[in-house]
């Protein structure tokens, strides 16, 4: 495919790409345009959002980089800020297959810089990266990571917590996922109790796996 297809594009509410959960997400004070680079048909694809916390335990750790080795192998759709460093290994492992991936960086894509990957990955209609920021906001700050946040737990069919530190933002936000009524798993393990005790549910990663064989539409 040539090189075209990483111009960037804005996506307007009226869109038909639009995302439907995304006009009533509260954070906003009215639905955002979004900025693209790649398949906007994968925004109307069910996506699992991965999520977890900067600090992590290392029996997670290793749990989350056995699910993105079968989201990559099963040809599943994830999407991520792919911010702290558990994400970013991550998306090492999932550009390496042939999969779908969303990138919502917390800044402006005008003038982001792509990895040779990303690029290839964007040329492969695989890889579409979204951000609801403009050429203003040039630069992540833990405010647009809270707005960021909010937009992947709208468009996500599921959304996966790894791990939240106590007291953390992440746990904030999965609270609030919850009472959203949106579909919020954990791991099975200690260092996840906080999460489970907030009602996140918990769920292997076979179970993840089986729960995208048929999965509802009703949150596009």
């Amino acid at each position: 495919m040539s090189a075209p297809c990483l111009n960037l594009q804005t996506i307007a509410s009226d869109d038909p790409a639009y995302p439907t959960a995304l006009k009533t997400c509260a954070v906003f004070k009215s639905p955002p345009a979004l900025h693209a680079i790649g398949n906007l048909e994968l925004l109307s694809q069910p996506a699992i959002a991965l999520f977890c916390s900067v600090e992590c335990p290392g029996n997670l750790i290793l749990k989350t980089y056995e699910l993105a080795q079968s989201l990559r192998d099963r040809g599943i759709l994830s999407i991520s800020g792919f911010h702290s460093p558990i994400e970013q290994d991550c998306l090492k492992i999932l550009l390496q297959g042939t999969q779908p991936i969303i990138h919502c960086p917390a800044r402006s894509l005008h003038k982001m810089r792509l990895l040779p990957e990303q690029k290839r990955a964007v040329e492969s209609d695989r890889l579409l990266l979204i951000s609801p920021f403009n050429a203003s906001y040039s630069r992540a700050t833990a405010d647009l990571a809270t707005k960021r946040n909010e937009v992947i737990g709208a468009i996500a069919y599921r959304i996966l917590i790894v791990y939240a530190a106590p007291n953390s933002k992440t746990l904030v936000f999965a609270q609030r996922l919850i009472q959203a009524g949106r579909s919020v798993v954990t791991f099975d393990s200690p260092d996840t109790t906080n999460l489970r005790d907030q009602g996140v549910a918990e769920l292997d990663i076979d179970g993840l796996m089986s729960s995208f064989s048929h999965p509802s539409h009703s949150n596009f």
